[in-house]
């Protein structure tokens, strides 16, 4: 798998980004390096923070609008479960 292929595809994009934590990111990928995602714009969620599951949380986002809270963020690649795009939510 060519993940520079994939991170290029999603430049420029706003992703979503499952941890092995209980966070969630959603943000404009900007830019990467061996061991960080880059976003801008990003919504750096704690779901231990709400009661609502990590689904809903997205889709809400989707229909909603990001509630950005960081200016800037990177996410270590080793911790990153799952990447798409916010458009590719399913509601």
């Amino acid at each position: 798998m060519d993940l520079d292929a994939i991170y290029q595809h999603l430049r420029g994009q706003i992703v979503i980004l499952d941890v092995t934590s209980p966070y969630v990111y959603i943000g404009t990928l900007t830019n990467w390096d061996p061991l960080y995602l880059h976003l801008e714009n990003a919504d750096v969620h704690d779901l231990r923070d709400t009661k609502t599951t990590r689904e809903v949380y997205l889709v809400d986002a989707k229909h909603l609008g990001l509630n950005s809270n960081r200016k800037r963020t990177m996410v270590r690649i080793a911790d990153v479960v799952s990447l798409s795009a916010l458009d590719d939510i399913i509601c």
